[in-house]
């Protein structure tokens, strides 16, 4: 098996388009297993949809490195490419003076080879200088090529390669020309989730035109011989070991409205012995199960299906006051409370519209609102039916969730916005509401409680 990065020099470089681009051409011939440096869903959703494996996520911020090696040996099994996007420019991380976060330190701690993404537009011999301050700037990474991108013409293609080439003493394998066309469609917060992309025929045609342009001007045959041949895992992944009985059921709400999930959580669920039953709230009814999990996505752009499937918003609020055990990340947390609102300025529209939600939480969610994007860094308390401990997760959004006076919390924030005043994670009988977004491998242990939970829900019938 081969592997390597692909990262780009700043974000804008163009590291999503041709990544996505190169592990759909390579999947026509092999099997590629694709990871995403940072805690994003929108690029992963892409990668899974164009390889037809599962992109995992890699974070040094959130994850150890014993985490992380997990997670990769776990998820290349069966692979024979792989293929790690980058995050943001190569040595951006979550602290000005570490690299915890950065994709400069996967690569060090995965011994992984970096295909560097240059915007080279308006400038020739300058590229040579970014790629010789990027080498220069940690001798433990290892920058074996170069994809420029934005370039215009053969002049500008000539100089700014001979340049590279000369100075930095590693091959330009790939010059994209400057084209509209490769930019993919853009949401507020970023790319369209494939999920709710696919079903629209233009992102299909637009991920084909990205695709057919990155074959034309990137030597893939070159490329992968730059990849670093890495040896089998020394033994089985232990994070991932499944229980032999699955003894409690757990639904995840999973459509156009809510799809903002890490791979590895339909991996650590049945390892701790539950198993995952997915259903839409857009679409479908509530089905049976001994706790529900709702996660992020894009609520806010399908408040007309959930506002019209009331009989999913009342089983849901049902549920709640039952005491089932209900965990809510971002977009789920607006669907608890009482209505979204969206406010004169979102999106175009004129006058304020209100659309009532599950009402689990006695508070309203508007739009728009401050932007928030951010690691978290926290304290949970017994309250909360995924228990007490110490976490570290993420938070992204254009909303604000606002719960009455004497909501109870059971998150602390250290680091991050939360809710409301560095507290999030509401909490009402066993439903749990948050910003805060968990990765299933660094908080297994509270998602580990969260289905020993549900397994008491199923006893108390």
């Amino acid at each position: 098996m081969k592997a390597l990065m692909i990262a780009g020099d700043r974000s804008g470089s163009g590291k999503t388009s041709i990544t996505l681009a190169i592990a759909a051409i390579l999947s026509r011939s092999m099997n590629v297993q694709t990871f995403k440096v940072g805690m994003d869903y929108i690029d992963p959703s892409y990668l899974s949809g164009v390889t037809g494996r599962p992109c995992r996520n890699l974070d040094s911020f959130v994850q150890s490195s014993d985490e992380i090696r997990e997670i990769f040996d776990h998820g290349r099994q069966g692979g024979d490419i792989v293929l790690v996007e980058g995050v943001r420019g190569l040595y951006e991380g979550g602290e000005a003076l570490g690299d915890q976060g950065s994709s400069a330190s996967i690569a060090k701690l995965l011994g992984l080879p970096i295909i560097l993404v240059v915007s080279a537009r308006s400038i020739t011999r300058s590229a040579a200088a970014i790629v010789k301050g990027f080498q220069a700037f940690d001798e433990g990474v290892d920058i074996r090529g170069v994809i420029l991108n934005n370039v215009a013409g053969e002049k500008h293609i000539a100089k700014a390669t001979a340049a590279i080439e000369h100075y930095c003493g590693i091959p330009v394998v790939g010059t994209v020309p400057r084209q509209p066309e490769m930019e993919l469609a853009m949401r507020h917060l970023g790319l369209v989730p494939f999920l709710e992309g696919k079903v629209h025929r233009a992102f299909g045609e637009r991920i084909d035109l990205v695709t057919s342009m990155i074959g034309d001007h990137v030597d893939l045959s070159r490329l992968t011989s730059l990849a670093r041949t890495i040896p089998p895992p020394d033994s089985d992944p232990q994070v991932f070991s499944r229980e032999s009985r699955l003894d409690v059921r757990i639904g995840i709400a999973l459509d156009e409205a809510f799809n903002f999930y890490y791979a590895d959580l339909f991996d650590i669920l049945p390892a701790t012995g539950a198993e995952c039953v997915t259903f839409s709230p857009v679409h479908e009814s509530l089905p049976d199960a001994d706790g529900y999990i709702i996660g992020g996505g894009y609520p806010e752009l399908f408040l007309r299906g959930l506002q019209e499937n009331a009989a999913m918003r009342e089983a849901i609020g049902s549920a709640s006051e039952q005491g089932m055990p209900i965990y809510a990340e971002c977009g789920g947390l607006m669907y608890l409370t009482d209505r979204i609102v969206l406010r004169p300025g979102w999106q175009g529209i004129k006058q304020e519209e209100s659309f009532p939600m599950c009402g689990v939480f006695d508070g309203t969610t508007c739009l728009p609102a401050r932007r928030v994007v951010s690691y978290v860094e926290g304290e949970s308390t017994k309250r909360s039916p995924l228990g007490p401990g110490s976490f570290r997760g993420h938070e992204f959004h254009y909303s604000g969730v606002h719960l009455r006076p004497g909501t109870s919390y059971a998150y602390t924030l250290s680091r991050g916005v939360g809710i409301s005043d560095n507290l999030d994670g509401a909490v009402i009988k066993n439903t749990l509401g948050s910003y805060t977004h968990l990765h299933p491998v660094s908080s297994r242990e509270m998602f580990g409680r969260f289905v020993i939970a549900c397994r008491g829900e199923t006893k108390s019938r």
